[in-house]
């Protein structure tokens, strides 16, 4: 067992803890509930960070050497750590327990299929050869905070659908919040696929190869050009972007579970 497996582990509770405490927020309406909350956030996410830092050193005593961003175990705890640094960042914009609470609930959700589900391989690997680029950093980091970001979106446009106007944010509030998380993980998508494009032809000699996970990238990236389109040049509002905004973090994951589970290709071993 590694260190970092056991932080790790313990980084899932918290992001549990996290979940609960937003309930006795929501149960109490106290800002002093709230306060403690973001500071247990601040706490787990240095706590993830930590976990993450351990897994390198310990790929580097192993004699592997390399950042845990290489297969599906550390990608699903890498993606709970932007979702957070999404959080963090954002936290001007998303100073409202209802978000906050589900973006931790999705992180719990990575965290915990990462930490206790069997099928899931927790060993430090040696690379393949592919993957021994500085090209997987940048492309995976970009990848991921992409689809941090529209899992925001995706939060920000469902309770705009749902409108619940008792414990949500206003309606004007969440559409700006949905479409400026999509101005963060558009560009970056595009950098990740770009990244991707030059990293492949480093790989197998060519920029781009069909494969399902270039495919679906893309669909992705069409969908959320057709949100920007529809924002900027067709003045959509309301339901209708935030339809888009649901559809397109459909493709999200998709194109992170589907492609590694149900089609198979150049990156079926894949984090990005």
């Amino acid at each position: 067992m590694f260190v970092s497996n056991e932080i790790l582990a313990v980084v899932t509770f918290l992001y549990l803890f996290l979940f609960f405490g937003h309930l006795v927020y929501f149960a109490a309406k106290s800002e002093r509930v709230l306060t403690f909350v973001w500071v247990a956030l601040y706490i787990t996410f240095g706590l993830h960070t930590a976990g993450l830092i351990a897994r390198w050193v310990e790929s580097y005593r192993l004699s592997v050497g390399h950042a845990p961003l290489s297969n599906f175990y550390e990608s699903l705890i890498f993606y709970g750590w932007c979702i957070s640094l999404t959080v963090i960042s954002m936290k001007k914009r998303l100073r409202f327990p209802l978000l906050t609470m589900f973006a931790c609930l999705i992180a719990l959700g990575f965290m915990g299929y990462a930490s206790f589900s069997s099928s899931v391989d927790k060993k430090i690997q040696p690379l393949i050869p592919a993957l021994q680029s500085n090209w997987l950093h940048i492309h995976v980091f970009t990848c991921f905070i992409a689809y941090a970001a529209f899992a925001v979106s995706f939060l920000a446009a469902l309770f705009s659908i749902f409108n619940w106007k008792r414990i949500m944010p206003p309606e004007e509030t969440l559409e700006e919040l949905n479409y400026r998380s999509v101005m963060v993980g558009f560009p970056m998508l595009s950098a990740g696929i770009l990244t991707g494009a030059v990293w492949a032809h480093y790989a197998w000699g060519s920029y781009w190869s069909w494969d399902p996970k270039e495919t679906w990238s893309l669909i992705t990236w069409i969908f959320y050009a057709l949100f920007l389109h529809a924002r900027f040049a067709r003045g959509w509002k309301g339901r209708r972007i935030a339809l888009l905004s649901v559809i397109g973090f459909a493709s999200v994951i998709f194109t992170y579970f589907g492609v590694n589970f149900i089609l198979s290709g150049l990156h079926s071993y894949g984090a990005a």
